[in-house]
């Protein structure tokens, strides 16, 4: 079998995990890599044993010896950068959120359809192990109908700055960042149910809190607290056309005790949490029961996915077969993050 040619674009903090995890991967060759910035790209292809080097991403897409890409880059680029290399003849992962608007993720759709390549969207939640287990019980009928969900995604101090903290770049703030994981992992495990609306509400009160000392927090490659145009935390009500809903909230920054994630989902036959602890209910003999299954981790492993979801592309590109995090996921995932905010902006409910 030959080996996949990977050329990576955008080689800032989260590119890291998907070198990794293709060096690790021994059906895929790390052969380029490309960033803006050429001193951090070569640094890159040093550590990794790239054997091209960019700075325009048009040049790495225009190298024959490239089978498929990773699209690594500010949320802003996601869609030309995707659109431009399935046209190139390029497989695509890319990383989430798709891109910032439904009308860019319906172009992405048209131009993978068109192209006849694989887009597979980094939806990293999905493949994780544990996740995979609890989806493999719900398909199976363990849960019934799953018909509620809730997730809350919240640091109490972690506005990233940089191009985390613009919304020209980003699209948005934690809603978008760190709210989309549990969006999406929560829409994946009740069986991707059609939206049909959004009731939300976002806040900026506290702003970027740079001047808080004694705690460290996520930065961005490019960390710049000079400006912050997102939004502190937010929260939305989602409708399923089936009659589910789910509630989600995400912040960046928020006067709590202490950082904050869950994800629980409940079924007419049992339930299920996922963060921070995997749990299993259910009713046996009039009796309610829950279930700790015996797994690697408790909880989300955050390198193991990451080697999932690249073992999987690599075997999607070596087969044919399609992602479980396909374009269209993307748009749908995106009709939802659009909806959270305009209903923000609009202060009612926002039909899909």
């Amino acid at each position: 079998m030959k080996p996949v040619q990977i050329g990576v674009i955008g080689t800032g903090s989260i590119s890291s995990l998907h070198l990794d995890a293709y060096k690790n991967n021994p059906n895929a060759i790390i052969y380029a890599v490309c960033d803006l910035n050429e001193e951090r790209a070569r640094a890159a292809a040093e550590k990794y044993g790239a054997e091209k080097v960019y700075t325009d991403y048009h040049e790495l897409l225009a190298d024959s010896g490239i089978d498929a890409v990773s699209i690594c880059t500010w949320n802003n680029t996601h869609a030309e950068i995707s659109i431009a290399a399935v046209q190139a003849g390029k497989h695509v992962l890319v990383e989430k959120p798709l891109c910032r608007t439904v009308e860019e993720a319906l172009q992405v759709q048209r131009a993978v359809e068109d192209s006849g390549k694989i887009l597979q969207i980094g939806f990293v939640r999905r493949y994780d192990a544990n996740a995979q287990m609890l989806k493999s019980l719900t398909e199976s009928g363990e849960f019934g109908e799953i018909y509620y969900a809730k997730a809350t995604a919240f640091r109490r101090l972690g506005n990233p700055g940089g191009w985390f903290a613009d919304i020209e770049r980003s699209g948005g703030g934690p809603l978008i960042d760190i709210g989309v994981h549990v969006i999406d992992l929560c829409w994946y495990m009740m069986g991707r149910p059609k939206p049909v609306s959004v009731s939300a509400n976002t806040y900026r009160k506290l702003g970027n809190r740079s001047n808080v000392e004694h705690l460290s927090f996520y930065k961005a490659a490019d960390y710049d607290a000079s400006k912050n145009t997102v939004e502190d935390m937010g929260n939305a009500l989602i409708r399923f056309e089936n009659g589910a809903s789910l509630a989600v909230e995400a912040s960046f920054t928020i006067h709590a005790k202490d950082n904050e994630s869950f994800v629980k989902l409940y079924g007419d036959k049992g339930g299920m949490e996922i963060d921070p602890e995997v749990v299993i209910v259910t009713e046996k003999n009039n009796t309610i029961i829950n279930s700790y299954p015996q797994t690697d981790h408790k909880g989300f492993h955050f390198e193991s996915a990451f080697q999932n979801e690249i073992n999987h592309f690599i075997d999607n590109v070596t087969n044919g077969t399609k992602p479980i995090s396909p374009v269209e996921d993307g748009v749908e995932i995106m009709k939802i993050l659009c909806g959270i905010y305009e209903s923000a902006a609009s202060g009612s409910e926002v039909k899909l």
